[in-house]
């Protein structure tokens, strides 16, 4: 099908700059729309930004994108978890094979990176300080204020993709239109932003190959390291309850909650005050809708599609994968957008929905699991099995960090995974047995001969 390359781009995010450096690599002319200023002249605001875990899923778009080995300079790799008890006691938890790790990024630093990238493609233009005021998919138009001047003005291309985040102006638009279906759920929790500061010498005070988390059953801590020598660090708390943001107003109860639950975390965060009384107290939450696909030109990518909560680290990498599929699917339907735009809008939800329940789930595994005796037990069984068996039992967190199954397949698996180890656990004993006992296999061989 013929039709003009030519593209809108709301949002120059993480999302909308590599979906932009996509289509000038395909020879598409693509303006970029973006509400806030150019953080290349102001610089990148933290104190809402939880660093981003990239996982296999991330660097196969960058890869895709041929800008893999810039992104790689501004990554860390994490192997695994470090658990940190109450005494400050430590525990490793690695997150795959010898070998595999997911990537500490810096969202402003990455964001930076992905902006350089685009704008030395001559076809892509950045417009800055234009915030979406209405779409119209009948006519592909767009309309934007300048938030410097108050004018408006009016722009249209055959395709325009909304990548503008969980909070989308774009979908607020496609909202209003009939049989739009919405959905967004907030946590119980919230998040704030503090920081670990680099040693004397400029380097790391902890080990700076794992994510550190602090959990504490209803509640934790995380870092992930910087390439400054900085840790980034969250913590996600209830808004209302007995440990919770709302009696943390005063010095003396900041503190007295960091001395009851993270005391090994102090002595390393000397502005935590000032961190914790000057950075936002942000909500978590879920967001679905479909269809993704409106009029004949309009798509929904990334958060604006699929914003999920951050605790399997996949955010980001989802909306990478967005990237590479439909980059893919440019390919297989010969870049006729009236067949792409409606068959990812079908295809893809159910993988976002998938990994929107998956992590989910893994707030509770991280928070609480972590440290529980029985669930530790049944990763080692699962490791186990994957030894002896490779891919036949592949471990779910494999299947979605290191590997490109569909999360709603990863899902499933983990699911029949479950049963299996329900089965195992079950057995007498078998916290004593666990790496001799015959049943093990012989449980593994029935359930594999059922499926």
């Amino acid at each position: 099908m013929t039709q003009e390359k030519k593209a809108i781009v709301v949002g120059g995010g993480l999302v909308g700059t590599l979906w932009a450096i996509f289509l000038a690599r395909r020879g598409y002319t693509v303006d970029v729309y973006e509400s806030r200023g150019d953080m290349r002249q102001l610089g990148y605001s933290g104190g809402r930004s939880i660093n981003l875990a990239m996982s296999e899923r991330g660097w196969r778009a960058v890869r895709q994108a041929g800008i893999e080995d810039t992104i790689r300079k501004v990554a860390i790799p994490m192997e695994g978890r470090m658990l940190h008890n109450l005494s400050g006691d430590l525990a490793f938890q690695p997150y795959g094979e010898q070998g595999q790790a997911i990537y500490s990024v810096s969202r402003g630093g990455l964001n930076l990176e992905l902006l350089r990238i685009a704008d030395s493609f001559d076809q892509v233009r950045f417009h800055f300080n234009h915030r979406c005021r209405n779409i119209d998919p009948d006519r592909n138009a767009i309309l934007f204020e300048d938030t410097q001047t108050g004018m408006r003005l009016e722009a249209s291309a055959p395709l325009i993709f909304g990548a503008d985040g969980a909070f989308s102006a774009v979908r607020n638009s496609l909202q209003k239109r009939p049989r739009f279906n919405f959905s967004q759920e907030y946590l119980d929790y919230a998040y704030k932003e503090l920081c670990i500061l680099p040693g004397p010498d400029g380097r790391h005070v902890m080990n700076a190959q794992a994510l550190h988390i602090w959990p504490r059953g209803n509640f934790m801590l995380i870092a992930l390291p910087n390439t400054d020598g900085s840790f980034t660090c969250t913590l996600f708390l209830p808004f209302e309850g007995p440990e919770a943001f709302e009696h943390l107003h005063t010095d003396e109860a900041i503190m007295s909650f960091f001395e009851r639950n993270f005391p090994d975390a102090i002595p390393l965060m000397p502005a935590l005050l000032e961190d914790f009384h000057s950075n936002p107290t942000s909500a978590l939450a879920t967001i679905r809708c479909s269809p993704w696909h409106s009029g004949q030109g309009i798509l929904l990518l990334g958060d604006a599609a699929h914003a999920i909560v951050p605790f399997f680290g996949q955010g980001m990498n989802a909306g990478f994968e967005d990237c590479t599929l439909l980059d893919q699917m440019m390919d297989d339907y010969q870049e006729d957008w009236q067949q792409i735009l409606p068959a990812f809008s079908h295809t893809r939800p159910k993988d976002a929905n998938a990994i929107a329940d998956l992590a989910l789930a893994n707030f509770i595994e991280m928070r609480d699991l972590v440290a529980d005796p029985a669930f530790l037990l049944r990763k080692k069984i699962a490791a186990l099995l994957h030894q002896k068996f490779g891919d036949d039992f592949l471990p779910m967190y494999s299947m979605v960090s290191f590997g490109h199954v569909p999360y709603s397949q990863a899902l499933a698996e983990g699911k029949a995974q479950d049963q299996l180890l329900d089965r195992i656990l079950a057995l007498e004993d078998i916290e004593h047995n666990w790496a001799s006992n015959p049943m093990v296999i012989s449980l593994y061989q029935e359930w594999q001969q059922g499926r």
